[in-house]
């Protein structure tokens, strides 16, 4: 789903938008419905411990860079470049952990940080098409406030960067002794 959301989020409409972020609840839906699924079942393999987390890094980097050029939106590229470079270290980590025989599974941190980016992309994108929608029918209005939500976004981002970082750095404190691999 990455790929067609990628391109729908390449384009400035409220049409693309919207099918963007109809596909972005779709994703997050079957990943949500998959996970559970497993743990029910008891499906769950090293393989879906490994893949799982990567498909959703790689979904939600997608969407926070295609956020930057959103023009409803202030989402510096510096907090981008903190959320992915933090999810790159932790999944380097858990691959090399992997090549060692050991997994690394998710702490609190780790998926408190995925629920606010998750919630990030629902509130501020869903803001988007609502904000473009309210236009064609009270067009003065609403851009008189476009700057709420130029605002509200970046106050948001910052919040998520930050908790992002400190997700990190209490998975390494957390995984101190697995992180010594080999030596």
């Amino acid at each position: 789903m990455t790929p067609v959301l990628l391109v729908l989020l390449s384009v400035d409409t409220l049409a693309t938008y919207a099918a963007g972020y109809a596909l972005f609840i779709a994703a997050t839906l079957t990943d949500y419905y998959d996970g559970k699924i497993a743990r029910e079942r008891n499906l769950i393999t090293n393989f879906g411990k490994l893949m799982d987390p990567l498909a959703d890094k790689i979904l939600i980097s997608t969407v926070f860079i295609m956020m930057v050029g959103m023009p409803d939106l202030i989402v510096p590229r510096w907090t981008v470049v903190v959320i992915i470079a933090r999810e790159f270290l932790v999944t380097g980590v858990r691959s090399l952990a992997a090549s060692e025989g050991v997994i690394i599974a998710a702490n609190k941190y780790g998926k408190t940080k995925a629920v606010l980016q998750m919630v990030f992309v629902h509130v501020f994108l869903g803001l988007v098409i609502l904000k473009r929608l309210a236009a064609f029918w009270i067009p003065g209005p609403v851009s008189d406030y476009a700057w709420i939500l130029h605002y509200t976004s970046l106050c948001a981002i910052i919040f998520v960067a930050l908790y992002t970082v400190y997700s990190g750095v209490r998975y390494a404190q957390l995984n101190w002794q697995t992180l010594r691999l080999g030596s």
